[in-house]
């Protein structure tokens, strides 16, 4: 070979080495998204944080960010607004603003297979049922899922709802309003007994839970909600969404100390006792024989046709609305 056609290979070799591979696309940029809670982020949530830290989001190419939430009602409308893309709500609030004002917001997975609502009331006052509110004083947010439910347990109970005083307050404020006796019953879910029984108690005072689902109650309650516009033009991000989210619930639910770990960790407030305690109980909704025979996220057709008769009852709306229209559990892994 000659000593000029050595040097063009040698060159051709540096230039190779020099250039970019383009045989390697380069890594497309992470889709940003907020995730709006229903709530304060106590350890009801753990999963949703635990499941950021771990990763499980951002390798469905997602970089999730999570905000806290003032109510279910509240969380669907910051949905349907954009400013959110996708939400925990519970289902009542999202069949609630479908039928009667048809808000673009639809339910993604069901996370909650039945019911955790309850009125938590303070051993001393000498309530012990649902009967005999009347002129009793009920703390409440805008938009909570309790108050959309309560007129059919009041029903049941055989007390008139219309003769009940609800105080609108905020969540972070319903437990010491409980506790301090300025209300005497306040709406949370059963899940949050173990913390704010503690609370009770450093003031002298005890906590007892009276569930809704006493009353007859197997509806579902907690979901995960996204607009329709994000459903039809991004399906790609709605199926990593809850592919993450279907991860970092069967994680924690494997690793609860752990889980706890992590959300304390982005929540300094929350102590790890209480957080387990919540995470240990909001586990038996979401995991349970109801989940083993749908499938996680998915839904029964006789239990969707229970809380709808329910919510239309309490909410005064038309039965033969089709609660499917508020559902899309097209894109579940």
């Amino acid at each position: 070979m000659s000593r000029l056609r050595l040097a063009a290979a040698a060159l051709a070799t540096l230039l190779a080495a020099a250039l970019p591979a383009h045989a390697q696309a380069p890594t497309p940029a992470p889709d940003r998204a907020l995730f709006q809670l229903d709530w304060l982020a106590s350890g009801e949530h753990a999963a949703w944080y635990a499941g950021l830290a771990q990763g499980f989001w951002r390798q469905n190419g997602i970089e999730l960010s999570i905000t806290r939430g003032y109510g279910s009602g509240d969380t669907v409308n910051k949905v349907a607004a954009g400013a959110a893309v996708f939400g925990v709500a519970d289902l009542g609030a999202v069949l609630t603003a479908r039928a009667r004002q048809n808000v673009p917001v639809k339910t993604l997975s069901v996370t909650y297979t039945h019911s955790p609502h309850s009125l938590f009331v303070l051993r001393s006052s000498g309530i012990t049922t649902f009967r005999g509110l009347e002129g009793r004083r009920i703390s409440i947010t805008p938009g909570n899922s309790h108050r959309l439910y309560f007129p059919e347990v009041a029903r049941r109970a055989g007390t008139d709802p219309e003769r009940i005083t609800w105080v609108n307050t905020d969540a972070s404020a319903m437990a010491a309003m409980l506790i301090s006796r300025r209300v005497d019953a306040s709406p949370f879910y059963s899940i949050h007994w173990y913390y704010t029984n503690k609370a009770a108690q450093r003031a002298g005072e005890e906590i007892v839970v009276l569930p809704f689902v006493e009353t007859g109650f197997a509806i579902y309650a907690a979901t995960l909600l996204a607009t329709d516009e994000t459903i039809s033009r991004n399906p790609s991000l709605v199926r990593r969404f809850l592919r993450g989210a279907h991860q970092a619930l069967t994680w924690s639910n494997a690793n609860q100390a752990e889980a706890c770990r992590l959300h304390v960790r982005a929540n300094p407030e929350v102590e790890q006792d209480d957080c387990e305690g919540s995470l240990r109980a909001v586990m038996g909704f979401v995991f349970n024989d109801h989940q083993r025979q749908t499938g996680l996220g998915r839904y029964a057709a006789d239990r969707l046709a229970t809380t709808w008769r329910v919510v239309a009852e309490s909410q005064q709306l038309d039965q033969s609305w089709n609660p499917t229209q508020a559902l899309d559990t097209s894109l579940l892994p």
